[in-house]
């Protein structure tokens, strides 16, 4: 088969793929996905029937690394928080936000952030970047998402001395994906008083 022909088929297939992965997450399909994955296509596949033949595989690898982009840079911020090099960790949240991400790639983003934060030994910033995303935003990311917000918002208020809040933060962590590590977490952190980890 002609990359001009494979180039579509593939890109299409990606598209109902991970939009069928976001309704399984409960996100919905991402309008800003679907629209960078069809530029991506007809670029591509004029770029193979006009100018020079696209390997399917260089097309695969470019799609993906461009409508991925948000979500490797937060990956490899958590991976950098998990080995304390917190600094780096943030650097790499914020270039996540500067690249365009869609809603739910920009709340996960500032959630990883808020959770670094707390990992920081910065209570206060974590509670006023989970507060933005988690309470005062409209549009909610996918229920793993949601439930460690949640969990790490609670935290950030017991640490801060909000603990009313606190309980009304761990309950909702629970009810948002009750079979998780975070609700686990958050009905442990609800039987006990004092600091617990992000």
């Amino acid at each position: 088969m002609h990359p001009a022909l494979l180039i579509p088929l593939i890109g299409v297939l990606y598209i109902l793929g991970f939009s069928a992965l976001s309704f399984i997450r409960r996100q919905g399909p991402s309008v800003q996905f679907i629209a960078e994955g069809i530029g991506l296509i007809i670029f591509f596949s004029v770029l193979s029937a006009a100018v020079i033949p696209v390997s399917p595989f260089i097309f695969f690898i470019s799609l993906y690394l461009f409508t991925m982009r948000v979500r490797l840079l937060i990956d490899l911020g958590n991976w950098f928080s998990s080995r304390k090099r917190y600094g780096r960790a943030l650097d790499l949240f914020h270039l996540a936000l500067r690249l365009r991400p869609d809603t739910a790639g920009r709340q996960i983003a500032l959630i990883n952030r808020g959770v670094t934060q707390l990992r920081m030994q910065e209570p206060e910033a974590a509670y006023f970047t989970l507060r933005g995303v988690l309470v005062e935003g409209n549009v909610q990311p996918g229920a793993k998402y949601q439930a460690a917000g949640y969990y790490n918002l609670g935290l950030a208020c017991r640490r801060t001395g909000r603990e009313g809040e606190a309980v009304q933060h761990f309950n909702e962590a629970i009810a948002v994906l009750p079979n998780s590590i975070y609700a686990y977490a958050a009905t442990q952190a609800l039987k006990r008083e004092g600091p617990d980890k992000p």
